[in-house]
């Protein structure tokens, strides 16, 4: 039977028992007011609903005095306040009950091995698995609630306390974890005993700086072992997209004296461009940025500063600039067309044209940036085109609104190295046709030019294979500056499947990897957003058992998924080529479907 995270009566440390036990309002003993309900007048300064410990009682007192939609309409100040505070209390009660839930998950998925108390030491693989589409979050969290689970009842009991009764939340509960972790079970106890009496309203910076002191005290070496840990286990370089929509780029656990040195190169680059006036009002935070990303994609000082000078002079030359209309930096025609459709009047229903994996500014010219963009971006065809304002989308960025779509796109329209492909999608987003961009026989001389739209993209059928009545066919694919490719466009396998690519070997045909990766898009279990280029091509029923090699039968799966797949009480089959259906050891299904394109 599961068993409750424990509660203490008075305070943290006043039960040293390591074994949980119940609250008053729980057990059928005496309990503080338990024989009145709790009115608003009982949540003002020191009142009865202040002193209540949180559970079942709390939270149903809570809710109702609340009122519909939380309003709160009768309630003073006062008693607002106490309402706040004990509201958040249950929110800690809550993750405490949470993390219970989780710790009996880990003694049913133990592994031979050590142990602490009743929880083992190790446990089975999939567990992750389990919690994080139950939960709907990622693996990673997943594996961190685990952890931070068994820690707080294997290392930390007082930690678990203070969380379950409202003392803490869960994010400094967890703070406290991460940072003792780097100690033996022994200075564990001793840091806890040190942190316990200081926790009680200290914002979470505040306890993660006293954890840090309490290792450095019980363990004068931690803070070495702290930064050796972080080094070895952390050092990573992560791309994100804010709330603004900017990206950012940061870089962790990284060593100290390399951060240093190349924060007084950024400063020193800063420095520099802010000399040259090379962005005359910018503030040092812009400069250090700029400087940050030319270091990174080698464009030197002097280069940075002679592309501004020559700017700067163009905008002298013609001090009114070009019309906003006309400018061919923004990928697109002059007069934007609001509405979605076809790229031409007989053309397929809906399209983005995709150049999706690592995409890295490698230098600038007259005509702007050069990305060469490989598998990172996906850019809908009719924002370029002018016919709508859809947005784009990155893997690990996350949207990107039109402009700046239409920005990358004509930024890799200047490289060679781009590859580029076209995604028709129906109107939820599913790729139902897909077709790499190969460059266009060369025409002869005396050919007509092709027909030209308002801006610089065009995407128009090939007269001499127009495909089948309602088919795909071959279309052109022109980008700005007048390179043309041509796109053989062909369906893919989301509701039904005709088996065109099937492969009678195990491994796929180069076409039939590509077109499931661009059907899935990432890997097939929901709680996993690995891409689908860094996964396995995996059957769901296995080829050894008669599966066939083919897109109805397949679908992309990160490692750590793979072996889950393979493990005792798991499932997966697919009802329709594109959907993947995961059961499972307790019997819950999970159903991802194929990648949601921008539509």
């Amino acid at each position: 039977m599961s068993q409750q995270p424990p509660v203490p009566g008075h305070g943290p440390g006043a039960d040293p028992a390591p074994g949980p036990r119940l609250p008053a309002d729980l057990t059928g003993g005496p309990g503080p007011h338990r024989d009145r309900e709790l009115g608003l007048g009982d949540f003002a300064h020191r009142g009865a609903g202040e002193t209540c410990p949180p559970g079942p009682r709390l939270a149903a007192a809570v809710a109702g005095l609340s009122g519909p939609e939380w309003r709160c309409p009768s309630a003073t100040d006062a008693e607002l306040a106490g309402l706040l505070r004990r509201w958040a209390d249950l929110e800690s009660w809550a993750a405490a009950g949470k993390l219970g839930v989780i710790r009996e998950l880990i003694r049913r998925r133990g592994l031979p091995g050590g142990a602490h108390g009743d929880l083992p030491d190790r446990w089975e693989d999939d567990l992750s698995h389990e919690i994080a589409p139950a939960l709907a979050v990622s693996l990673p969290a997943a594996d961190k609630l685990a952890l931070t689970a068994w820690d707080l009842q294997a290392r930390l009991p007082g930690i678990a306390a203070a969380l379950a009764d409202g003392a803490i939340d869960y994010l400094k509960a967890s703070l406290i974890c991460k940072e003792l972790a780097v100690l033996d079970d022994a200075q564990a106890a001793q840091a806890e005993a040190m942190l316990l009496p200081e926790l009680a309203g200290k914002p979470a910076g505040q306890i993660a700086r006293l954890a840090a002191l309490a290792v450095d005290t019980v363990d004068p070496d931690g803070s070495r072992k702290r930064r050796e840990h972080a080094e070895r286990e952390d050092a990573r370089v992560r791309l994100w997209r804010e709330h603004s929509g900017a990206s950012a780029l940061a870089a962790y656990g990284l060593p100290t004296d390399a951060a240093l040195s190349a924060s007084a190169n950024i400063g020193q680059r800063a420095e520099q461009y802010k000399k040259a006036r090379i962005m005359p009002g910018a503030r040092m935070d812009q400069l250090r940025v700029l400087a940050f990303c030319d270091i990174l994609n080698g464009i030197s000082t002097e280069a940075r500063i002679a592309q501004a000078h020559a700017e700067a002079q163009a905008q002298q030359a013609q001090p009114d600039g070009p019309s906003g209309d006309d400018d061919p930096g923004d990928g697109g025609p002059a007069e934007r067309d609001s509405s979605a459709g076809s790229t031409s009047p007989d053309g397929p229903a809906d399209s983005g044209t995709d150049s999706t994996g690592s995409a890295a500014a490698t230098g600038t010219g007259d005509a702007g940036p050069v990305l060469p963009a490989k598998s990172n971006l996906t850019l809908p065809l009719a924002t370029l085109l002018g016919l709508a304002e859809r947005p784009g989308e990155a893997h690990g960025l996350g949207p990107l609104d039109p402009a700046l779509a239409r920005d990358l796109a004509a930024a890799a329209a200047r490289s060679p190295h781009t590859e580029w492909c076209v995604t028709i999608t129906d109107p939820t987003g599913m790729a139902i046709g897909h077709g790499c961009a190969r460059p266009a026989r060369k025409k002869k001389a005396d050919s007509p030019p092709p027909a030209s739209r308002d801006g610089p993209w065009t995407f128009t059928p090939c007269h001499d294979d127009p495909g089948p009545p309602g088919g795909y066919g071959t279309w052109a694919l022109t980008l700005p500056g007048g390179r043309e490719l041509t796109v053989k466009l062909g369906p893919i396998p989301v509701i039904e499947c005709d088996h065109r690519h099937e492969s009678r070997a195990y491994q796929p045909s180069d076409t039939l990897r590509h077109l499931v990766e661009i059907r899935d898009g990432t890997c097939t279990f929901p709680a996993c957003s690995r891409h689908a280029r860094g996964c396995d091509f995996e059957h769901a029923i296995p080829y050894d058992q008669g599966g066939r090699t083919c897109a109805c039968n397949t679908g992309m799966r990160s490692r750590r998924c793979h072996k889950v797949k393979q493990s005792k009480g798991w499932t997966l089959t697919q009802p329709s080529p594109g959907w993947h259906q995961w059961t499972t050891p307790s019997g819950r299904t999970y159903i991802q479907g194929p990648m949601k394109y921008p539509a």
